[in-house]
């Protein structure tokens, strides 16, 4: 399948994407994980044929735009950019595949705009990561910082690409196929190599999370089919029971798990393509 770039000016600035289809088939915008980037689903586009799907980089990754300085990376600004990105393209409906990250934004933007979404596959995700009230003055604590201690960190530069790429294997256990391809969007040329193109402020902790009470309302509040693909085992973050919990609060949600790692939409793309189904059909 042929992948194209692209690009949307959007009120934050410019949002870089893979584009592939566009005749007329099912519109899905498919939303990457936390420090990938539209790359993520190169291994599963050609199975998804027929579909006029756009991979965006979300804000602050891959190859689109950062933030202006003084502004902070939270899932409002991601579900307003995602709904920017649809309204330029001059969609008033359409479909979400989201991985990790990607499928939490995804998930907010399904439950906030019903209006607008017709269909939603997660992966690895549903809903938001939450935190217990007893934390909230420690998040905070941690978060400003954090935030205090970034600005006049340089960035590594990498000679070439054999430590990033070993770096993504070791840090998400991809194979070195698919962290290089994360790498070689994910990083720019620099004097002296390269260094990764991802705003570093995506690093910092957020000072504010939702409770599991809150997520569970925003989970029950999405309206459209949904169907949620995990891996097996579970990642730490989101264990057994909490994550099938998630998916029985979906009004008409349907869950598929398959044997793998976090990114098994990378590494065996085909068994995720076939728990999608005639489901974006």
């Amino acid at each position: 399948m042929k992948l194209d770039e692209a690009a949307f000016d959007i009120a934050l600035g410019r949002v870089s994407a893979l584009r592939a289809g566009g005749t007329g088939g099912r519109k899905v915008l498919a939303l990457h994980g936390w420090l990938d980037n539209a790359a993520s689903f190169v291994p599963l586009a050609p199975y998804l044929a027929g579909l006029d799907l756009v991979l965006l980089d979300l804000p602050g990754h891959g190859r689109s735009a950062h933030l202006p300085a003084g502004a902070e990376y939270t899932s409002g600004v991601a579900v307003n950019a995602v709904l920017d990105v649809a309204d330029a393209l001059g969609w008033q409906r359409f479909s979400l595949l989201g991985h990790s990250m990607g499928a939490g934004i995804a998930s907010l933007i399904a439950a906030s705009s019903p209006q607008r979404i017709d269909r939603l596959v997660a992966i690895e995700a549903l809903g938001a990561l939450s935190e217990t009230e007893a934390r909230t003055a420690a998040r905070w604590r941690e978060a400003i910082a954090a935030a205090r201690a970034l600005p006049g960190k340089k960035l590594r530069v990498f000679a070439d690409l054999s430590a990033p790429v070993r770096a993504r294997m070791v840090a998400n256990q991809l194979s070195e196929a698919a962290a290089r391809l994360l790498v070689e969007r994910g990083v720019k040329a620099v004097d002296g190599g390269y260094v990764w193109s991802s705003d570093p402020r995506l690093t910092l902790p957020t000072p504010q999370r939702l409770s599991e009470a809150q997520i569970d309302d925003l989970v029950a509040g999405i309206d459209c089919p949904t169907r949620v693909i995990y891996a097996d085992p579970p990642q730490p973050y989101f264990p057994e029971p909490l994550r099938s919990a998630r998916v029985a609060r979906l009004p008409r949600g349907q869950l598929r798990v398959i044997t793998g790692t976090h990114h098994l939409h990378m590494e065996d793309p085909a068994a995720v393509a076939a728990a999608i189904g005639d489901f974006l059909a």
